[in-house]
C-alpha cells in the first residue's frame, strides 16, 4: 500500500517578533509569515529571520551532553522490557570522549531517566474555526492533539566515568552481555571492558544521585596492541556470543574469539582484502561465520571466516570512500552503505552474482554520510546522519501518491509546507545538531533514535514514526 511523506521537518524559518507557533502576527503592523521547512545548502536566512524547532513534529525531543564531545556511543540493552511505548522512558548508554588532552578522556557509562514525551496525531484535529458544527469550546491546553503523555520535568542524567587514555574512536556494547563493551582508541589499542559494577550502581541509584565528577581507574579485561594503526571498524557478532572483529586504518581486520575463562584469543594473522583503510564492518545477523567490511577504497567485502583470510567476494559500492554500513537484521539480504560523497545505497546480496547489488541509491545529503542504521522494528526503514548537520529517516516502502498527498495538504490547510522535490521515501528530517557523528535506534523503545554530535546528544522520537511500527503481538 502506497504511503506519502508526513511532516518531514525539524526547523522552520520565521521573522523575529512573530508569534511562536504558526507564524501568525502579534499585531497588524507585523505581517503574517508562513513557516516552511528549512533546506540546508539550499535556503538562506534573510535579515531578521531565525530557525525554530517545530515541537509538533516530535513525540519526544531532548538534548544533553556529558562533558567533552563524543565521536561514538552505543545504547546498552537493559532489563526494563522490550517494545516499551509508555512515557517516561529510561535508557542506558556507553560513550567515549574526544578530549583536548589524551589523559582527560574517559568512557562514560550513563543513564538518562524521566524522558518525557507525548504521542501526537499526524493530522491535527479540526478547531471550531475550521468546523462550524463544533460548539466552539476551547481545550484546557495546547495538548488536545496528544493521545498519551507521561513524565514531568527535565530528564535526569546520571554518569559514571572510567578513565581511558586517548580519544575513543568507536565503542560497542555486546548485545548478549551488554555489560561487556569494546572500544577503539586513537592510540591504536582495542580494549574490552566489564562495566557490570557501573551499570548496577546506576540501576540502583535514585534520580538525585551520580553527578559524574569522579573518574574510576579500571583495568580493561583485554588490551590488544596487535593493530599497526588506529581504527574505527568494530562489531560484536549477534549470533556467536563474544565473537568480535576489529579493522584498522592500515587495511587489517583481526578476529577475536572468546575463551572459557572470560578472555579472548585474538588471531595475530589479519584478514586482508582492502587496499586502504577499513572504515566499518558488520557481522551477519543470521550467519555465524560471515561479516562484511567497507573501505576508503570504495569497496564492500564479504568474508567467511571458515575459508581463510581472503575475501569470499568483493564489489565496488561507491565512487568515493565507503564510510559506514548497516546489515538489515529484519531482512538479512539487504545492506545499506554510506559514502564520503553524501550518497547512500541499498544493496541486495541476492544480486551478487549479477555483478550489481544496488537496488536503491540516494543523493539527498550534500556532505559525507557519518552513520547509517536500519530500524530494528521495521525492515524498510533506516536512519542516516551526515556532516551537513541533518539526520534523516527513510522508509523504502514509500511511493508518491498524488491523491493522498493532496488530501493530506487539504486536511492540514498547507501548514505542512514541505519542498516539492523531496524523495517520497524521505520520512523525516531532524536538524539542530552540529557535526553529527553517529546515531542508533533503541532496540527496546520503538521509534526512539539517539544521536551524538560536536555539541552533545539528542534523544528524538518523531511523531510520524509510530505509524510504521508493528503493534503489540505482531
Amino acid at each position: 500500500m502506497a504511503r506519502t511523506i508526513k511532516n518531514p521537518k525539524k526547523a522552520k524559518r520565521k521573522n523575529k517578533g512573530s508569534k511562536k507557533g504558526d507564524g501568525a502576527s502579534t499585531s497588524s503592523s507585523v505581517p503574517t509569515i508562513q513557516p516552511r521547512v528549512w533546506q540546508p545548502g539550499v535556503d538562506e536566512l534573510e535579515e531578521g529571520e531565525e530557525l525554530q524547532c517545530d515541537p509538533s513534529a516530535y513525540n519526544s525531543l531532548h538534548a544533553f551532553h556529558i562533558g567533552w564531545p563524543c565521536l561514538s556511543f552505543d545504547i546498552v540493552r537493559d532489563s526494563l522490557g522490550s517494545d516499551r511505548k509508555d512515557f517516561p522512558h529510561t535508557v542506558y548508554f556507553v560513550a567515549g570522549t574526544q578530549a583536548e588532552k589524551a589523559s582527560w578522556n574517559s568512557i562514560g557509562v550513563f543513564k538518562v531517566s524521566n524522558i518525557s514525551g507525548k504521542r501526537r496525531e499526524l493530522v491535527p484535529k479540526k478547531s471550531s474555526e475550521d468546523d462550524p458544527d463544533m460548539d466552539g469550546e476551547s481545550s484546557d491546553s495546547d495538548d488536545s492533539e496528544d493521545e498519551e503523555e507521561g513524565g514531568s520535568g527535565a530528564p535526569v542524567l546520571q554518569l559514571r566515568k572510567v578513565a581511558h587514555h586517548g580519544c575513543v574512536n568507536r565503542i560497542r556494547a555486546m548485545g548478549q552481555n551488554p555489560h561487556i563493551c569494546a572500544s577503539w582508541a586513537d592510540s591504536g589499542h582495542v580494549q574490552v571492558w566489564d562495566f557490570t559494577s557501573h551499570l548496577n550502581a546506576l540501576a540502583e541509584s535514585e534520580t538525585e544521585g551520580i553527578q559524574g565528577s569522579s573518574v574510576f581507574n579500571q583495568a580493561p579485561l583485554v588490551n590488544f596492541r596487535g593493530h599497526k594503526d588506529e581504527g574505527y571498524a568494530i562489531d560484536w557478532s549477534p549470533v556467536v556470543v563474544g565473537r568480535l572483529a576489529t579493522g584498522d586504518c592500515k587495511n587489517c581486520i583481526h578476529l577475536w574469539e572468546p575463551t572459557s575463562d572470560s578472555t579472548w584469543n585474538v588471531d595475530p594473522t589479519p584478514f586482508i582484502g582492502h587496499s586502504a583503510s577499513v572504515e566499518d564492518l558488520q557481522w551477519s545477523p543470521t550467519e555465524p561465520h560471515a561479516f562484511v567490511s567497507c573501505s576508503v577504497d570504495g569497496t564492500i567485502t564479504i568474508w567467511d571466516i571458515r575459508i581463510g583470510k581472503s575475501p569470499a567476494a568483493s564489489f565496488k559500492a561507491h565512487d568515493a570512500d565507503v564510510n559506514v554500513i548497516s546489515w538489515n537484521r529484519q531482512a538479512s539480504c539487504m545492506l545499506a552503505s554510506g559514502s564520503d560523497d553524501g550518497t547512500f545505497s541499498i544493496h541486495d546480496f541476492r544480486l551478487l552474482k549479477d555483478g550489481n547489488t544496488v537496488v536503491a541509491h540516494f543523493k539527498y545529503h550534500k556532505y559525507p554520510v557519518t552513520s547509517i542504521e536500519w530500524s530494528p522494528h521495521e525492515a524498510s526503514t533506516l536512519a542516516v546522519s551526515s556532516s551537513d548537520n541533518q539526520l534523516t529517516i527513510w522508509d523504502l516502502s514509500l511511493e508518491k501518491d498524488e491523491e493522498e498527498e493532496a488530501e493530506f495538504k487539504a486536511q492540514t490547510k498547507e501548514l505542512v509546507n514541505a519542498p516539492q522535490d523531496l524523495p517520497p521515501q524521505l520520512l523525516f528530517v531532524h536538524q539542530g545538531q552540529k557535526d553529527l557523528k553517529e546515531l542508533h535506534w533503541h532496540a527496546q523503545i520503538p521509534g526512539m533514535i539517539v544521536s551524538t554530535a560536536a555539541d552533545g546528544f539528542n534523544i528524538l522520537m518523531p511523531s510520524n514514526i509510530q505509524s510504521t511500527l508493528p503493534s503489540n503481538g505482531s
